[in-house]
């Protein structure tokens, strides 16, 4: 199910809004995220009934902050004034996006996490399609804690209340449960792989690939440019389905169109006596932590990324 945002914005700010929603296809292609703007509204209709029904009715407020934004009455004094009320009501999220260089530290944006990294306005970036990459990477996690606060997370049960207090109910977990587990944490690993290799190959001297190897298993390569001659980095991930032979519920190997009986490690469903959850094991060291799909995807990502030179802020 799709995330609502809001984005609020300056009609002198139009070109970033076009960039945004570019870098945004995948996300609303693969319906993580659906947006609206004021191009929504009808001529005709009024315009405060329809802003602020389409405000309370999403779950993310996005603001493409700028001198043209923080000097409009409308975006600044009434939007955003309503949003920061949804946000302690505790059902809007607030992201400002820093798209031109302004003082957006001396006001109330100032006390939220910004994007791209550090808040460095989109301009200042050597490369605009790095920083819009950066700012997609940062909506996507966004999508991801705010779908968790609205549904059950994988493998977990709802948890009831009685006299205000949660309760914690002990249950066994089947093979079919595990399986089904296991099958929806590669599908949130291949999507989070696809998305991000189609976004990094928008970045200069960067070239990333993603094929699918069929229903179960993928591969990824990843060539940094910026090295003489090159420097590539490749990534085969299968889900084993249950099979024996397969190191872990879905196993990894650092090479393009790896078998599937080679593995440098692995993916495995555990549980405890309340919920299932993903530890990621690897012949070098065994990490016992605890993880969902999207983590796992991070991890992997930024180790496989890491292996061609890139790393992320």
């Amino acid at each position: 199910m799709a995330i609502t945002a809001f984005i609020s914005y300056s009609h002198a700010d139009s070109k970033h809004l076009e960039r945004l929603h570019k870098h945004m296809a995948q996300l609303l292609r693969d319906e993580v995220f659906e947006t609206w703007t004021d191009h929504a509204i009808l001529a005709g209709s009024k315009l405060d009934n329809e802003v602020f029904t389409a405000l309370r009715s999403s779950q993310v407020f996005i603001a493409l902050v700028s001198p043209d934004y923080l000097a409009s009455n409308y975006c600044y004094e009434r939007e955003f004034e309503e949003a920061q009320k949804l946000e302690a009501a505790g059902k809007l999220h607030i992201v400002p996006v820093i798209v031109e260089p302004c003082d957006w530290l001396s006001s109330p944006f100032s006390t939220r996490m910004a994007l791209p990294t550090d808040g460095k306005p989109i301009p200042e970036w050597t490369n605009e399609n790095v920083a819009y990459l950066n700012v997609i990477q940062g909506l996507r996690a966004v999508a991801t804690s705010t779908y968790k606060k609205t549904s059950n997370p994988l493998g977990e049960r709802a948890t009831p209340e009685v006299g205000g207090r949660r309760l914690k109910i002990k249950q066994e977990f089947d093979t079919i449960q595990r399986r089904d587990f296991a099958d929806e944490a590669f599908r949130v690993i291949r999507e989070y792989f696809k998305t991000s290799c189609e976004e990094l190959d928008q970045a200069e001297d960067l070239r990333a690939r993603f094929e699918n190897m069929g229903d179960n298993s993928f591969t990824c390569t990843v060539v940094n440019r910026g090295y003489k001659g090159g420097r590539d980095a490749h990534i085969t991930v299968h889900n084993s389905k249950g099979s024996r032979h397969h190191f872990g519920d879905i196993n990894y190997s650092w090479q393009s169109h790896g078998e599937s009986n080679t593995s440098n490690g692995s993916v495995q469903v555990d549980a405890d006596e309340y919920n299932m959850f993903l530890s990621l094991n690897e012949f070098i060291s065994n990490d016992k932590k605890r993880y969902d799909a999207k983590q796992v995807a991070d991890a992997l990502w930024l180790e496989f990324t890491k292996q061609a030179g890139i790393e992320y802020d």
